[in-house]
């Protein structure tokens, strides 16, 4: 079963929830003879969606796997969801893919979750086709769907391919490449070959002229021919085509209804002849720098895309292999950890069936099972070389939900089971914030903590419940104010005694220095949580003893680590410590400990205290026409917007809004769009909580202390 590298072909079928990806690549399988009987997705039986959640849905949740043998070559495809909020299956797949087809409803043109996917295609710099998919549904628009992707994606954007009759009447399309139409069974599946209508050839040569000049840019002497001749050979355009595809200098579209079996051939043809295998695509940079190529014959490197954990069997590892053949038994080094490990066995995938091969060669995809330190992201190789692939990179959450177990004695479970979940799934994370006192999850959105709680209880057995997460505010002064503060203990025998005169005001870099005292020592301090005490020893003539400077200061960082307002973290204040007394027999470190964290308390709720909130920008794609309702909720949630931008069809809302009105706001934008839009978030900086804020924040926190 193993392919040279230059008859690979790995294709990554990306696009929106419900264009059809998942029946239009059971279609693709079952034109290649993989599978006999084509399944559906209401027949919980398509070769993709293969677990029980998605059964459960109706809707691809996971990244699959699978081949087909088309003429010469062997096609790796790879099924995707089209929900955002599983984004990180999408940016693993593209990693290892060397073409995308981008998967649009007739129906509904372009919608957002291509535009999310698009981001990471051109990242990439991926290979991409266009399959306008559903031309057989009622209300399938080629045209306007054509007019979309390229208002969003570029000129670049070529059709070779057009309908000559959609929606219920769909059965036929014109081939610019061939210069033919393929009329098909009304049922659907082997297309007849007829000429093309006199009153489409104006059009199709049009276009086919449009694709002898792409052809002709990128091979000498096609264009020459041309002019001369007047055509060129279907194997002319073919090499010059592929050229500019896998320099993504053109993205060609077609047309299919997967569900009819209409194109989908046609398509499997396309990428067999034209789409670039491995050895076209360019070398893979690695961390260093330096490059690996596709190369059998070279030592072997491969790269985990993906892991999960299956039950009686362990870890499942999902790679490319980068260079060189790997058989079963190869020892290979990993990058990350320098553990070797040893491919016991060596699968291709099937979906969730497993065929076992004597070896893969560069450019092609595999599977294997129990490794033991091996983990998405990693590199492993052949002993001795020293190939370490740039890490996928994956978006930040857009969505934080604390979690707790009805049995507190579950919660070291739960802990332990999601941290296994996020080995497999790289967008999720798990805080376990002592700031809080909360363990924090977070994820792309709810459908993905959803999922996620789902597995748990069913894969692991583990209730987990959600719950508001708590905010990291923090504090700080406006003003200065000083305190005297004196700590005396007397119990018989030795006590304890300090005495502190501290001044504290608002620090930021370049302010000047303090009037009126002997600075001995000064220290800037970055704090752990951010912000910066600026510590200012002014003692003269020995009222406090130098040897009790560390533990001053540990007092004020007790103090500032639960500050007076709210319990919050203090940050950004310059402390002057400039009098006092001690005791020869009764002054200890714990002495001025405690009364440096008097004198700060008592200093700092003097000083005008404001409190801080984590602000995040926030940028928002939405329809035109959903544009109002998402500034309207946005201006209920503080925010404030900062720009407006269109693109194609779609509106691009930036605004700054506090993460306190963040919560579920992926649930209640999905509401107000109908799932049509997308926001990312990124945290941005601590800003004043305005004071009517503040004031319910402190009053909510007294009352806490009080209980």
């Amino acid at each position: 079963m193993s392919a040279n590298t230059k008859n690979l072909r790995n294709v990554v079928l990306l696009g929106h929830s419900d264009s059809g990806k998942t029946t239009l690549i059971e279609t693709m399988l079952y034109e290649g003879g993989a599978i006999k009987r084509r399944g559906s997705v209401e027949g919980q039986n398509t070769v993709s969606d293969n677990t029980d959640l998605e059964h459960e849905k109706g809707k691809t949740l996971f990244s699959h796997q699978m081949f087909v043998n088309w003429r010469n070559n062997k096609i790796n495809m790879i099924d995707t969801p089209g929900f955002d909020d599983f984004i990180g299956e999408v940016v693993s797949s593209l990693k290892v893919a060397d073409t995308a087809i981008i998967v649009l409803n007739a129906a509904n043109g372009v919608e957002v979750g291509t535009e999310l996917v698009w981001e990471y295609v051109v990242k990439y710099q991926t290979p991409a086709i266009f399959v306008i998919n559903q031309m057989d549904h009622p209300k399938a628009d080629f045209e306007k769907t054509l007019e979309q992707a390229k208002e969003r994606f570029g000129n670049k954007l070529l059709p070779i391919q057009y309908p000559y009759n959609s929606g219920s009447n769909f059965n036929a399309i014109i081939d610019a490449l061939r210069m033919v139409m393929y009329e098909f069974p009304a049922d659907g599946g082997k297309p007849e070959k007829k000429p093309i209508p006199d009153s489409e050839i104006d059009r199709v040569n049009e276009m086919h002229n449009a694709l002898v000049e792409i052809a002709a840019e990128n091979e000498e002497g096609l264009m020459e021919k041309y002019f001369e001749e007047g055509y060129l050979s279907e194997e002319e355009l073919a090499k010059g085509i592929t050229l500019a595809l896998a320099k993504q200098q053109f993205f060609p579209v077609f047309v299919t209804s997967g569900l009819k079996d209409m194109g989908s051939g046609r398509l499997m043809g396309f990428l067999d002849d034209i789409a670039p295998s491995p050895a076209e695509r360019p070398a893979r940079k690695l961390e260093n720098g330096d490059e690996v190529s596709y190369n059998s014959d070279d030592k072997t490197t491969i790269f985990i895309y993906k892991t999960i954990s299956e039950p009686q069997v362990g870890m499942v590892s999902y790679f490319k292999v980068l260079s060189g053949t790997l058989k079963p038994g190869d020892e290979l080094v990993n990058a990350e950890n320098g553990e070797t490990e040893r491919i016991s066995q060596l699968f291709v995938a099937e979906g969730k069936d497993r065929i076992p091969v004597d070896e893969l060669v560069a450019g092609d995809l595999g599977v294997t099972v129990k490794l033991k330190f091996a983990r998405s992201n990693h590199t492993l190789n052949t002993k001795g070389l020293q190939r370490k692939v740039r890490p996928m990179e994956f978006p930040e959450s857009r969505i934080r939900k604390a979690i707790y177990t009805d049995a507190a004695a579950d919660m070291e479970k739960l802990v332990t089971a999601l941290h296994k979940i996020q080995e497999e799934d790289p967008t999720l994370k798990v805080e376990q914030s002592a700031e809080l006192k909360q363990t924090i999850l977070h994820g792309q959105g709810q459908l993905h903590l959803d999922l996620v709680k789902e597995r748990l209880q069913d894969g692991f057995g583990v209730k987990m419940n959600f719950a508001e997460p708590k905010i990291s505010y923090r504090e700080t002064i406006t003003g200065k104010a000083d305190a005297n503060y004196r700590h005396k203990k007397q119990s018989g025998g030795s006590g304890q005694f300090g005495e502190i005169h501290m001044r504290v005001e608002n620090f930021y870099d370049g302010m000047d220095e303090p009037t009126g005292f002997n600075i001995r020592q000064k220290e800037i301090e970055d704090l752990p949580w951010g912000g910066k005490l600026a510590f200012y020893w002014c003692i003269v003539g020995g009222a406090i003893d130098n040897r009790y400077i560390g533990a001053i200061k540990k007092g004020i960082m007790q103090q500032m680590s639960e500050g007076p307002l709210t319990g919050s973290r203090c940050q950004n204040i310059r402390v002057i410590i400039y009098d006092g007394k001690m005791h020869s027999v009764d002054s200890n470190d714990i002495s001025f400990q405690l009364a440096a964290s008097g004198a700060f308390k008592e200093a700092f709720q003097n000083a005008i205290p404001q409190l801080l909130e984590p602000v995040y920008s926030v940028e928002i794609l939405c329809p035109d026409e959903d544009t109002g309702d998402v500034m309207g909720d946005l201006q209920t949630r503080r925010a404030m917007i900062s720009g407006m931008d269109s693109e194609g069809h779609y509106q691009k809302i930036l605004a700054e809004v506090p993460l306190a009105e963040m919560h579920d706001y992926g649930s209640t934008l999905r509401s107000i769009t109908g799932g049509r839009a997308k926001f990312t978030m990124k945290f941005v900086d601590y800003q004043l909580v305005p004071p009517n804020v503040q004031q319910q924040l402190v009053k909510t926190h007294a009352n806490l202390q009080e209980t």
